[in-house]
């Protein structure tokens, strides 16, 4: 959550930090503020509650000028205290230390209680300000900058991210990662803090991705890092990224999310190029180790929150129908609270667009932790041979990451990595990225089928073929805009929505229901179809929206039955059909025609398209905000 941008630089670095500051709102959008050092090296603060523009305005509304060629600035999204500018960043000790922060202190209340005793005087409810609060007592200590940061970097329990300035340091920036992103882009003369690389772009495209436990400190010509944990200084690559501004520009859309969704097919193209040819899948895609590691598995088990959770959802399907290859799917945050019995020649896979999801990243480390037989209350089960045996079974769980962004932390810690190449993804309800983790696991699965000969060469060539077909489909669906839009204009005045699905398509229900009520606020659930008669079907009347996903496969015709026990108690019937699956004869339904000659792996995909559009065309008849719905953020780096 929220977002961090800072730098110091021989120019006024009040506009770029301004703009960095909009390409970070899709992480945050309660409230922001920024800090600046100004030429008499005194602190400069504004802070606003809610978007950007409120600060942009708040600025522009001085009676003197906010300048200064040190400073730092913030996004927030509000966990301890409410949206409020007392509560926004940056906080600030005794006009002598500025701090801002992605994460959570822990142990805050410990440490606050500490302070107050010493003096300090608190101005918010959030749990930062203790950390400006410690940094300038060290600093009574030592007048370097660096030296405070780490020291009370000790007294810390969470996670953080941090930028840092002082006015008897005006010459220095101070960046500190644990458990929360944090990059620096280095420049000529000048060097920069966010919280992603996209804030940047409009002055470099070279980036130092810091690690745990890194702390940075960066002057106008200089970037020294050292480590938390041992005091000395450590080398991190720098790295070319090779997005540019455009990338993540709107264009001729109205809203990121249109963007986006139909961003999609040249998003799936980008994700199969390499990986695929014309009839089979590469296994090498997923890394040199990769056959090996297929090989040597039993089952799977998909970790993700979310979104990525319901893509995980539709994967247990193609691996247990496909393949016959156990698979087991868990919410993240549930996985790493509980005791699970972790059978061995298991695949642990995680799924994360932004690849810093908490409690995914969580999951993996604790997956690791394992292996190294340091259990963190996880069991793990040895299979019946292993236990005959006096002899200790090695420990044999891979792991792999499934994740959008290059140098993240969960591509990081996975044995295998697997990058889709959606893109930067602004909208908080996520489209493409969705899309292309679908087209990741199918070849996931696909190779692990193949490696252990579960697959014959026909059905390969049949996936791969589909696979390659995907983009037109993709681009069909989206040929229904009109038509979708026309069929959201009846959402209006609804507050309920039923969505149903069977099979691959009951997640999609799901992903379905969760993308409308993120954008649009309407309270919307998702089903198997076949769960109607078992307590559903009590919510149906002429008020309630009810929609069906029916492709033609082998179970349309007990949907069709389900879509019949709807229609009996008066629903308003919304169907997405295949061509033909013959259910637009109803003429009390509203039918869209969506697609024809779909497979297993596709289907799932395509209608998901026809989905996003009648979310997106709700919320714009809802009048909601679309990119950036209430109290969500998009990259969710806390518990």
């Amino acid at each position: 959550m929220c977002g961090i941008v800072g730098g110091i630089a021989e120019r006024n670095v009040a506009p770029i930090l301004m703009e960095g500051l909009r390409r970070l709102e899709y992480r945050g959008y309660d409230s922001s503020g920024m800090a600046l050092l100004d030429s008499e090296s005194s602190l400069q603060r504004v802070r606003a509650i809610g978007k950007i523009k409120q600060l942009e305005n708040k600025i522009d509304a001085l009676a003197g000028p906010f300048s200064g060629q040190l400073g730092i600035a913030h996004t927030r999204w509000a966990t301890h205290g409410v949206p409020s500018e007392q509560n926004a960043h940056p906080h600030i000790c005794n006009n002598k230390v500025a701090v801002v922060h992605n994460g959570i202190i822990e142990n805050y209340q410990e440490l606050k209680k500490r302070q107050l005793a010493a003096g300090y005087r608190f101005t918010s409810e959030t749990d930062t300000e203790v950390v400006a609060h410690e940094i300038f007592g060290q600093m009574e200590a030592s007048d370097d900058l660096l030296t405070a940061v780490m020291a009370s970097l000790k007294s810390f329990e969470g996670a953080y991210a941090l930028g840092v300035v002082a006015v008897n340091n005006p010459d220095t920036l101070v960046a500190a990662r644990k458990g929360s992103p944090l990059v620096i882009g280095v420049g000529i003369g000048e060097h920069f803090i966010a919280s992603d690389v996209s804030a940047l772009l409009p002055v470099t495209q070279n980036f130092i991705f810091l690690e745990d436990g890194d702390v940075a400190r960066l002057s106008r010509d200089k970037i020294e890092i050292f480590s938390v944990y041992t005091g000395e200084r450590v080398e991190r690559p720098v790295k070319h990224s090779n997005l540019n501004i455009t990338s993540v520009e709107l264009g001729a859309h109205r809203h990121y999310m249109h963007k986006e969704i139909f961003d999609q097919p040249q998003a799936v193209i980008d994700t199969l190029e390499g990986r695929i040819t014309q009839d089979q899948v590469l296994v090498s895609s997923f890394g040199p180790t990769a056959e090996s590691v297929f090989a040597s598995i039993n089952r799977i088990h998909i970790i993700a929150c979310g979104t990525s959770y319901h893509a995980g959802m539709v994967a247990r399907y193609w691996a247990e129908d496909i393949v016959g290859l156990p698979c087991q799917v868990e919410v993240a945050s549930e996985f790493r609270y509980r005791n699970p019995v972790i059978e061995n020649h298991t695949l642990f896979v995680t799924i994360s667009q932004s690849g810093e999801t908490a409690d995914t990243l969580a999951a993996l480390q604790q997956i690791k932790a394992l292996r190294e037989n340091k259990t963190l209350g996880i069991r793990r089960r040895a299979s019946d041979q292993e236990s005959a045996s006096s002899v200790t079974p090695e420990m044999n769980i891979p792991t792999l990451s499934i994740c959008n962004v290059a140098e993240s932390s969960l591509t990081r810690e996975a044995d295998l990595t697997f990058l889709t190449h959606a893109g930067p993804e602004i909208g908080v309800a996520s489209t493409k990225a969705f899309t292309t983790q679908l087209v990741a696991l199918a070849l996931l699965i696909t190779s692990i089928g193949k490696v252990q000969n579960r697959l014959d060469e026909g059905r390969e060539a049949l996936i791969a073929g589909g696979l390659h077909k995907l983009p037109n489909l993709i681009s069909k669906a989206l040929g229904h805009e009109e038509e979708i839009k026309r069929i959201s204009e009846g959402f209006a005045d609804k507050q309920h929505a039923l969505f149903l699905g069977r099979g691959t398509m009951f997640p999609i229900a799901l992903e379905g229901a969760l993308k409308l009520k993120e954008i649009s606020y309407i309270h919307a659930e998702a089903y198997p179809a076949g769960e109607l008669k078992h307590g559903p079907l009590a919510l149906i009347d002429e008020t309630m929206p009810v929609i069906a996903i029916a492709p033609l496969d082998d179970l349309l015709e007990k949907l069709k039955s389900n879509i019949q026990e709807v229609k009996a108690r008066g629903g308003q019937m919304i169907v997405f059909e295949d061509e033909h699956s013959d259910i637009s004869s109803e003429t009390s339904f509203k039918v869209v025609k969506a697609t024809t000659n779909v497979g297993r792996i596709t289907a799932p995909i395509t209608y998901n398209i026809l989905l996003q559009l009648l979310s997106y065309h709700v919320a714009l008849i809802k009048g909601t905000d679309v990119d950036q719905p209430r109290n969500l953020a998009k990259s969710v780096t806390v518990e």
